[in-house]
């Protein structure tokens, strides 16, 4: 059982909260979006308190809420960080750097920032070998961004499911991954997996399904928060959307909070995996991105935000 966590949350606030100018995104969402935000200034014409209640909660482990924050603070939106998961290492993380070096893989599969950021570390101790990757999202891709820009060119991100391909896959998934990862020929292709311990096995048995030889590593692990302090989990719960990265983190939230309330507010997720998981647990407003990315986790959260203030709700930090 995961231990308890001691949590110090933080409430995010644009500053100076109102007297910062109000700037739409490029290409609004829709025209909810910018009706909500331009009622949401006129009610907040007085001063806000130096503590305004949040109108997201950020739940990534501590010190990766960072994007999101500054992504909704451009939105004047005040966020509390109140993360819910952290990583762990995974039984398989020792054999990662060893077998990079061993065997040439065709492909190297990675499905979450998470899973790459732990890949690079080991490519990296492994003394860099070529290694050709395939990756879900736009947010995961970025975590290669870097690397990849580097002179001898040995990491490649060769296939990068995205949403530009969702004509045909209708989303950016794992399952979505398995089934479009190229292969040519009937030679075998050596694919390596390095996931979470609680991912599915969608990923391999698609892959196998295909004729690829599938090595997976369970190199981290997700640990969810079990209890965190209720004055904070009551600011928490005030708030009009949570915002989550992981089916763990919707799982934690929602262990915490059915033991307080009948909590029935929004729920958005970086993407469909996690929202499907929202789902399954009987979470009714569930919003998310076709593409995995941080540009459309915000769009989401704002279209969260903009349907609790069509039904005749005040988002909270307006009321102070």
């Amino acid at each position: 059982m995961a231990s308890l966590l001691s949590l110090f949350p933080t409430i995010v606030s644009p500053h100076p909260y109102l007297n910062r100018p109000f700037s739409s995104s490029p290409t609004p969402p829709s025209r909810r979006y910018s009706f909500y935000w331009k009622t949401k200034f006129q009610a907040s014409a007085s001063p806000p308190s130096p503590n305004p209640r949040p109108d997201v909660v950020v739940t990534r482990e501590k010190g990766k809420n960072g994007k999101l924050i500054n992504a909704l603070a451009n939105h004047n939106i005040v966020c509390l960080e109140l993360p819910l998961v952290k990583h762990t290492q995974g039984p398989d993380l020792h054999k990662l750097s060893s077998l990079l070096q061993d065997v040439m893989f065709d492909w190297i599969v990675i499905t979450s920032p998470e899973a790459g950021s732990v890949f690079l570390e080991a490519w990296r101790a492994a003394g860099s070998p070529r290694a050709q990757i395939g990756v879900v999202g736009t947010g995961t891709a970025s975590v290669f961004h870097e690397v990849s820009q580097l002179p001898d060119r040995t990491l490649d991100v060769a296939f990068f499911l995205q949403k530009l391909m969702l004509n045909l896959i209708r989303s950016a998934t794992g399952k979505a991954l398995a089934s479009e990862l190229p292969k040519n020929g009937d030679r075998t292709y050596k694919v390596l997996y390095p996931a979470s311990v609680k991912a599915d096995n969608e990923i391999e048995e698609g892959l196998s399904n295909r004729g690829f030889e599938v090595t997976r590593l369970n190199t981290y692990n997700t640990v969810p928060v079990q209890e965190v302090e209720q004055v904070i989990l009551k600011q928490a719960i005030s708030a009009p959307v949570v915002a989550v990265a992981s089916p763990s983190a919707i799982r934690a939230w929602y262990n915490l909070v059915s033991k307080q309330v009948n909590w029935d507010k929004s729920v958005a997720c970086i993407g469909q995996t996690t929202a499907l998981a929202s789902k399954k647990l009987g979470l009714k407003n569930v919003y998310y991105p076709d593409n995995p990315c941080l540009d459309g986790w915000v769009e989401a959260i704002l279209e969260a935000l903009s349907v609790y203030h069509e039904q005749g709700n005040v988002s909270p930090s307006t009321t102070m």
